[in-house]
Protein backbone atom coordinates (compact mmCIF):
# COMPACT_ATOMS: atom_id res chain seq x y z
CA UNK A 1 0.00 0.00 0.00
CA UNK A 2 1.48 3.36 -1.15
CA UNK A 3 1.04 5.56 2.14
CA UNK A 4 2.62 8.82 0.57
CA UNK A 5 2.36 8.97 -3.39
CA UNK A 6 4.87 10.89 -6.11
CA UNK A 7 2.03 13.67 -6.27
CA UNK A 8 2.03 14.38 -2.52
CA UNK A 9 5.37 14.17 -2.16
CA UNK A 10 6.15 16.96 -4.55
CA UNK A 11 3.03 18.68 -3.01
CA UNK A 12 4.56 18.35 0.21
CA UNK A 13 7.89 20.12 -1.35
CA UNK A 14 6.72 23.48 -3.33
CA UNK A 15 10.39 24.54 -3.09
CA UNK A 16 11.64 20.94 -4.96
CA UNK A 17 13.53 22.41 -7.91
CA UNK A 18 16.09 19.52 -8.91
CA UNK A 19 14.71 15.96 -9.68
CA UNK A 20 16.87 12.98 -11.06
CA UNK A 21 15.98 9.35 -11.57
CA UNK A 22 18.40 6.70 -11.72
CA UNK A 23 18.03 2.93 -11.03
CA UNK A 24 19.72 -0.35 -13.27
CA UNK A 25 19.88 0.29 -16.88
CA UNK A 26 16.69 -0.86 -19.13
CA UNK A 27 14.63 -0.28 -16.03
CA UNK A 28 12.07 3.03 -17.39
CA UNK A 29 14.28 5.90 -16.29
CA UNK A 30 14.25 7.77 -19.17
CA UNK A 31 10.39 7.72 -19.33
CA UNK A 32 9.98 8.48 -15.73
CA UNK A 33 12.11 11.46 -16.02
CA UNK A 34 10.02 12.33 -18.92
CA UNK A 35 6.65 11.58 -17.47
CA UNK A 36 7.67 13.64 -14.08
CA UNK A 37 8.79 16.92 -16.24
CA UNK A 38 5.60 16.27 -18.10
CA UNK A 39 3.49 16.93 -15.16
CA UNK A 40 5.76 19.18 -12.94
CA UNK A 41 5.45 21.40 -15.90
CA UNK A 42 1.72 21.27 -15.75
CA UNK A 43 1.86 22.17 -12.68
CA UNK A 44 2.64 25.68 -14.41
CA UNK A 45 6.93 25.59 -13.73
CA UNK A 46 9.14 26.15 -16.58
CA UNK A 47 11.29 22.86 -16.99
CA UNK A 48 14.29 21.78 -18.10
CA UNK A 49 14.38 17.87 -19.03
CA UNK A 50 18.09 17.24 -19.32
CA UNK A 51 19.86 13.76 -19.85
CA UNK A 52 23.32 13.67 -18.55
CA UNK A 53 23.34 10.00 -19.51
CA UNK A 54 26.21 9.46 -22.35
CA UNK A 55 24.15 7.05 -24.11
CA UNK A 56 21.25 9.32 -24.19
CA UNK A 57 17.34 8.24 -25.19
CA UNK A 58 15.15 11.80 -24.57
CA UNK A 59 15.00 12.43 -28.66
CA UNK A 60 13.98 9.11 -29.61
CA UNK A 61 11.32 8.79 -26.51
CA UNK A 62 9.94 12.40 -27.37
CA UNK A 63 10.23 12.03 -31.23
CA UNK A 64 11.98 15.07 -31.11
CA UNK A 65 16.01 15.99 -31.74
CA UNK A 66 16.45 17.68 -28.46
CA UNK A 67 20.64 17.17 -28.97
CA UNK A 68 23.22 19.55 -27.80
CA UNK A 69 20.70 22.91 -26.91
CA UNK A 70 17.38 23.10 -24.30
CA UNK A 71 15.01 22.50 -26.98
CA UNK A 72 10.85 23.20 -26.44
CA UNK A 73 9.02 20.53 -26.67
CA UNK A 74 6.43 20.50 -28.77
CA UNK A 75 2.74 20.43 -27.61
CA UNK A 76 3.72 20.53 -23.80
CA UNK A 77 3.64 24.58 -22.79
CA UNK A 78 6.92 25.37 -20.31
CA UNK A 79 8.70 22.26 -21.00
CA UNK A 80 12.07 22.21 -22.98
CA UNK A 81 14.42 19.05 -23.24
CA UNK A 82 18.07 18.78 -23.60
CA UNK A 83 20.40 15.85 -24.24
CA UNK A 84 23.98 17.31 -23.02
CA UNK A 85 26.22 17.38 -25.55
CA UNK A 86 29.13 15.18 -24.39
CA UNK A 87 32.12 15.63 -26.92
CA UNK A 88 31.68 19.12 -26.67
CA UNK A 89 31.72 18.91 -22.98
CA UNK A 90 35.31 16.81 -22.90
CA UNK A 91 36.15 19.33 -25.52
CA UNK A 92 35.98 22.13 -23.70
CA UNK A 93 37.46 20.45 -20.42
CA UNK A 94 40.40 18.98 -22.22
CA UNK A 95 41.12 23.18 -23.24
CA UNK A 96 40.65 24.00 -19.10
CA UNK A 97 42.84 21.36 -18.30
CA UNK A 98 45.36 22.35 -20.46
CA UNK A 99 45.51 25.72 -19.43
CA UNK A 100 45.40 24.86 -15.94
CA UNK A 101 48.23 22.17 -16.28
CA UNK A 102 50.64 25.08 -18.65
CA UNK A 103 49.76 27.35 -15.72
CA UNK A 104 51.25 24.81 -13.18
CA UNK A 105 54.59 23.94 -15.68
CA UNK A 106 54.86 28.19 -16.10
CA UNK A 107 54.97 28.44 -12.06
CA UNK A 108 57.05 25.06 -11.34
CA UNK A 109 59.86 26.22 -14.04
CA UNK A 110 59.14 22.36 -15.90
CA UNK A 111 59.58 22.42 -19.73
CA UNK A 112 57.45 19.59 -20.29
CA UNK A 113 54.47 20.14 -22.48
CA UNK A 114 51.14 20.02 -20.87
CA UNK A 115 49.62 18.17 -23.95
CA UNK A 116 51.50 14.89 -22.06
CA UNK A 117 49.63 15.47 -19.36
CA UNK A 118 45.86 16.26 -20.58
CA UNK A 119 46.29 13.25 -22.79
CA UNK A 120 46.97 10.84 -20.21
CA UNK A 121 44.27 12.73 -17.81
CA UNK A 122 41.62 12.32 -20.80
CA UNK A 123 42.22 8.81 -21.32
CA UNK A 124 40.43 8.23 -17.33
CA UNK A 125 37.35 6.61 -17.82
CA UNK A 126 36.01 8.91 -15.36
CA UNK A 127 36.82 12.41 -17.28
CA UNK A 128 33.74 11.80 -19.23
CA UNK A 129 31.82 11.38 -15.82
CA UNK A 130 33.84 14.53 -14.15
CA UNK A 131 32.79 17.03 -17.22
CA UNK A 132 29.18 15.76 -17.33
CA UNK A 133 29.36 16.57 -13.45
CA UNK A 134 30.62 19.96 -14.15
CA UNK A 135 27.97 20.64 -17.23
CA UNK A 136 24.81 19.52 -14.73
CA UNK A 137 26.06 21.68 -12.21
CA UNK A 138 26.10 24.77 -14.70
CA UNK A 139 22.80 23.86 -15.59
CA UNK A 140 21.29 24.83 -11.81
CA UNK A 141 24.03 27.30 -11.85
CA UNK A 142 22.40 29.28 -14.55
CA UNK A 143 19.11 28.74 -12.60
CA UNK A 144 16.89 29.70 -15.62
CA UNK A 145 14.65 27.11 -15.09
CA UNK A 146 11.76 27.22 -11.86
CA UNK A 147 12.48 23.12 -12.04
CA UNK A 148 14.94 20.36 -13.59
CA UNK A 149 14.23 16.82 -14.33
CA UNK A 150 17.72 14.43 -14.61
CA UNK A 151 17.51 11.81 -16.45
CA UNK A 152 20.76 10.17 -14.90
CA UNK A 153 22.82 7.37 -16.22
CA UNK A 154 22.53 3.71 -14.48
CA UNK A 155 23.14 3.97 -10.80
CA UNK A 156 26.51 3.02 -10.71
CA UNK A 157 27.43 6.02 -12.70
CA UNK A 158 24.98 7.95 -10.92
CA UNK A 159 26.40 7.55 -7.82
CA UNK A 160 29.72 8.96 -8.71
CA UNK A 161 28.11 11.52 -10.63
CA UNK A 162 26.31 12.83 -7.76
CA UNK A 163 29.15 12.08 -5.23
CA UNK A 164 31.13 13.65 -7.17
CA UNK A 165 30.65 17.01 -4.68
CA UNK A 166 31.77 15.28 -2.13
CA UNK A 167 34.90 13.41 -3.58
CA UNK A 168 35.93 16.76 -4.98
CA UNK A 169 35.69 18.73 -2.02
CA UNK A 170 37.89 16.04 -0.47
CA UNK A 171 40.67 15.73 -2.81
CA UNK A 172 40.83 19.97 -3.50
CA UNK A 173 41.45 20.64 0.55
CA UNK A 174 44.12 18.21 0.14
CA UNK A 175 45.31 20.20 -2.93
CA UNK A 176 45.17 23.15 -1.24
CA UNK A 177 47.30 21.86 1.86
CA UNK A 178 50.00 20.66 -0.45
CA UNK A 179 49.98 23.57 -2.82
CA UNK A 180 50.16 26.01 0.93
CA UNK A 181 53.05 23.78 1.79
CA UNK A 182 55.15 24.36 -1.28
CA UNK A 183 54.78 28.07 -1.35
CA UNK A 184 56.14 28.08 2.03
CA UNK A 185 59.01 25.89 1.54
CA UNK A 186 60.00 27.78 -2.31
CA UNK A 187 59.73 30.97 0.02
CA UNK A 188 61.61 29.39 2.74
CA UNK A 189 64.81 28.27 0.62
CA UNK A 190 64.14 31.28 -1.51
CA UNK A 191 67.31 33.87 -1.81
CA UNK A 192 65.34 36.56 -2.62
CA UNK A 193 63.53 38.14 -0.53
CA UNK A 194 60.77 39.55 -2.52
CA UNK A 195 56.85 38.48 -2.46
CA UNK A 196 55.89 35.62 -4.25
CA UNK A 197 54.10 36.92 -7.11
CA UNK A 198 50.53 35.39 -7.82
CA UNK A 199 49.99 31.76 -7.76
CA UNK A 200 47.41 30.57 -10.13
CA UNK A 201 46.73 27.14 -9.77
CA UNK A 202 45.71 28.29 -5.71
CA UNK A 203 43.36 30.95 -7.27
CA UNK A 204 41.76 27.83 -9.56
CA UNK A 205 41.76 25.69 -6.09
CA UNK A 206 39.78 28.14 -3.98
CA UNK A 207 37.41 28.91 -7.25
CA UNK A 208 37.25 25.29 -7.42
CA UNK A 209 36.48 24.58 -3.77
CA UNK A 210 33.82 27.18 -3.59
CA UNK A 211 31.77 26.17 -6.75
CA UNK A 212 31.64 22.56 -4.91
CA UNK A 213 30.30 23.39 -2.13
CA UNK A 214 27.61 25.12 -3.48
CA UNK A 215 26.79 22.19 -5.31
CA UNK A 216 27.08 20.40 -2.79
CA UNK A 217 25.06 22.70 -0.97
CA UNK A 218 22.45 22.48 -3.71
CA UNK A 219 22.74 18.31 -4.27
CA UNK A 220 22.00 17.90 -0.10
CA UNK A 221 19.24 20.20 -0.04
CA UNK A 222 15.97 18.04 1.07
CA UNK A 223 13.49 20.82 0.17
CA UNK A 224 15.04 21.18 -2.87
CA UNK A 225 16.39 18.34 -4.43
CA UNK A 226 15.11 14.34 -4.76
CA UNK A 227 16.94 11.18 -6.23
CA UNK A 228 13.72 8.72 -6.98
CA UNK A 229 15.07 5.08 -7.89
CA UNK A 230 13.41 3.40 -10.88
CA UNK A 231 12.77 -0.24 -10.53
CA UNK A 232 11.15 -3.35 -11.86
CA UNK A 233 9.53 -6.31 -10.38
CA UNK A 234 12.42 -8.34 -10.88
CA UNK A 235 15.49 -9.31 -9.07
CA UNK A 236 18.00 -7.81 -10.16
CA UNK A 237 17.00 -3.88 -10.85
CA UNK A 238 15.46 -4.41 -6.41
CA UNK A 239 19.12 -5.63 -5.39
CA UNK A 240 21.11 -3.25 -7.32
CA UNK A 241 18.63 0.21 -5.64
CA UNK A 242 18.70 -1.59 -2.67
CA UNK A 243 22.66 -1.31 -2.50
CA UNK A 244 22.66 2.21 -3.50
CA UNK A 245 20.26 4.05 -1.46
CA UNK A 246 22.10 3.83 1.55
CA UNK A 247 24.96 4.60 -0.30
CA UNK A 248 23.38 8.27 -1.69
CA UNK A 249 21.66 8.57 2.03
CA UNK A 250 25.30 8.60 2.92
CA UNK A 251 26.62 11.29 0.82
CA UNK A 252 23.60 13.27 2.10
CA UNK A 253 21.58 13.38 -1.43
CA UNK A 254 17.97 13.11 -0.21
CA UNK A 255 16.32 9.97 -1.69
CA UNK A 256 12.41 10.88 -2.86
CA UNK A 257 11.53 7.12 -3.14
CA UNK A 258 10.94 4.40 -5.14
CA UNK A 259 8.89 3.56 -8.51
CA UNK A 260 8.00 0.19 -9.97
CA UNK A 261 7.85 -0.05 -13.40
CA UNK A 262 6.33 -1.95 -15.92
CA UNK A 263 3.58 -3.77 -13.32
CA UNK A 264 1.43 -6.25 -15.24
CA UNK A 265 -2.30 -5.35 -14.64
CA UNK A 266 -3.72 -8.57 -13.46
CA UNK A 267 -7.36 -7.47 -14.10
CA UNK A 268 -6.61 -7.47 -17.87
CA UNK A 269 -5.34 -10.54 -17.86
CA UNK A 270 -8.09 -13.59 -18.45
CA UNK A 271 -8.05 -16.64 -16.90
CA UNK A 272 -7.29 -18.09 -20.38
CA UNK A 273 -3.95 -16.06 -20.37
CA UNK A 274 -0.77 -18.39 -21.52
CA UNK A 275 1.34 -20.07 -19.13
CA UNK A 276 3.78 -17.62 -19.85
CA UNK A 277 2.27 -14.60 -18.61
CA UNK A 278 0.56 -16.20 -15.71
CA UNK A 279 4.18 -17.01 -14.42
CA UNK A 280 5.48 -13.81 -15.15
CA UNK A 281 2.29 -12.62 -13.07
CA UNK A 282 3.57 -14.79 -10.21
CA UNK A 283 6.81 -13.86 -10.18
CA UNK A 284 5.72 -10.29 -10.14
CA UNK A 285 3.62 -10.96 -7.12
CA UNK A 286 6.62 -12.49 -5.55
CA UNK A 287 9.23 -10.01 -5.77
CA UNK A 288 6.54 -7.14 -5.27
CA UNK A 289 6.15 -8.46 -1.88
CA UNK A 290 9.76 -8.05 -1.40
CA UNK A 291 9.28 -4.47 -2.70
CA UNK A 292 6.85 -3.85 -0.13
CA UNK A 293 8.85 -5.20 2.50
CA UNK A 294 12.42 -3.41 1.96
CA UNK A 295 11.26 -0.18 0.34
CA UNK A 296 9.22 2.32 3.19
CA UNK A 297 9.06 4.81 0.36
CA UNK A 298 7.12 3.38 -2.72
CA UNK A 299 5.63 6.28 -4.51
CA UNK A 300 4.50 4.87 -7.43
CA UNK A 301 3.15 1.59 -9.92
CA UNK A 302 3.49 2.37 -13.39
CA UNK A 303 2.06 -0.84 -15.67
CA UNK A 304 3.25 -2.28 -18.84
CA UNK A 305 1.62 -0.78 -21.53
CA UNK A 306 0.59 -2.62 -24.72
CA UNK A 307 3.01 -0.47 -26.65
CA UNK A 308 6.58 1.52 -25.86
CA UNK A 309 6.55 4.80 -24.19
CA UNK A 310 6.61 7.12 -27.33
CA UNK A 311 5.57 10.63 -27.56
CA UNK A 312 3.78 13.03 -25.55
CA UNK A 313 0.44 11.24 -25.66
CA UNK A 314 1.92 8.50 -23.81
CA UNK A 315 4.22 9.83 -21.76
CA UNK A 316 0.75 12.31 -20.65
CA UNK A 317 -0.56 8.10 -19.96
CA UNK A 318 2.75 7.11 -17.88
CA UNK A 319 2.30 10.46 -15.95
CA UNK A 320 -1.32 9.88 -14.63
CA UNK A 321 -0.09 6.91 -13.06
CA UNK A 322 3.32 8.13 -11.98
CA UNK A 323 1.15 10.85 -10.20
CA UNK A 324 -1.98 9.18 -9.46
Amino acid sequence: MIEKSARQFLLEHPQMKYVFFGGKGGVGKTVMAGAAALWIAGQGKRTLLASTNPVHSLTSMLDQDVFGKPTPVKGVPNLLAYEIDTKDTIARSKVELTQKIEWFLRYADIKTKADEFVESATMNPAFEESAMFENMIDLMFEDKYEAYVFDTAPTANARRLLGMSSVYSMWVNKMVQSREEARSLRELLSYSKKKEEKDPLMDYLLSFRQRMERAKVLLTDAQRTAFFFVTLPEALPIAVIKRFINWFQDFGIPVGGVVVNMCIDKEAVGEDAPEFVRNRIAMQDAYMEEIWRSFPDVRAIVPLFEREVRGVDMLQRTARYLFA
